[in-house]
């Protein structure tokens, strides 16, 4: 399938929408505005209110907006995982290319989170309470939804129902613990963003045939997760299903995005 078919599929799915709306390429501008959020609250925001500590309630409070406003972002990128998945053209070399960029990501996500550089493959170790954790950045959580993904499409191509939904319980089970253990994108020990962007993807993929189902499935589970997330659902309802490219190498700007915004947030 090449990049017009691909084009065309999407125009056809979203022929029944709006002309007027979202595009893929404005959903991922919006996404990173609200992923850089998360960057500025423990970066920027510092650095402009000064140490974030008890006696600064003003950096504090600010800090603590950005990285909940940041949140908004988590429906977004498990869509467009999601939408990811059922058009690309060679689903692994999708899931590697998550896999280095998870991996790229580590290391200023790591000096950003706990003032050390990272290691790469493990994440950064935190210490809370005098207990060392391993904590990994948010693109883990694609990388763990999209094997999840694939697993499950593979589970139902060839099992039985009644086995089918056993191994595919078995499967989601197994995804978000390894989004525990890893504590992918764990942030104010409140938002486990990992477990959330797999919660998401499952809901996009077990209810796309039903479109209003879907939307208040998801936005009930991002209002039940803090509220924020059901915003950035809200932006998916007005998705349009055009890809909004107008170069075919803008979608390799979008995976530079956010490591570029880590090392910047990493060497402020």
């Amino acid at each position: 399938m090449n990049e017009v078919e691909m084009a065309r599929q999407r125009k056809a799915a979203g022929t029944d929408r709006r002309h007027k709306g979202l595009s893929v390429f404005r959903l991922k501008v919006i996404g990173a505005v609200f992923m850089a959020f998360s960057v500025a609250s423990t970066t920027l925001v510092p650095m402009l209110f000064g140490p974030l500590n008890a006696d600064n309630m003003t950096g504090l409070t600010v800090a603590v907006i950005c990285e909940i406003a940041s949140w908004c972002a988590v429906p977004i990128y498990a869509w467009l995982l999601f939408d990811g998945w059922r058009h690309t053209r060679n689903v692994w070399r999708y899931w590697a290319s998550l896999f280095i960029l998870a991996v790229l990501c580590d290391v200023p996500y790591g000096k950003i989170v706990t003032g050390n550089w990272g290691t790469p493959y493990r994440g950064a170790q935190a210490s809370s309470g005098g207990v060392s954790y391993w904590i990994s950045n948010p693109v883990w959580g694609l990388v763990i939804a999209l094997l999840v993904l694939i697993a499950i499409d593979w589970i139902a191509k060839h099992h039985t129902r009644a086995v089918r939904w056993l191994l595919t319980i078995a499967v989601i089970v197994a995804g978000v613990l390894w989004n525990l253990i890893m504590h992918v994108g764990v942030s104010q020990r409140v938002m486990y963003t990992g477990a959330l962007t797999l919660a998401f993807v499952l809901v996009f993929y077990f209810l796309n045939a039903r479109e209003n189902t879907m939307m208040f499935t998801a936005g009930l589970l991002g209002a039940v997760m803090c509220i924020t997330p059901a915003v950035g659902v809200a932006f998916l309802h007005y998705r349009n299903g055009e890809l909004g490219y107008r170069h075919s190498w803008t979608k390799w700007v979008f995976y530079a995005l956010y490591p570029v915004m880590l090392l910047i947030g990493a060497l402020l």
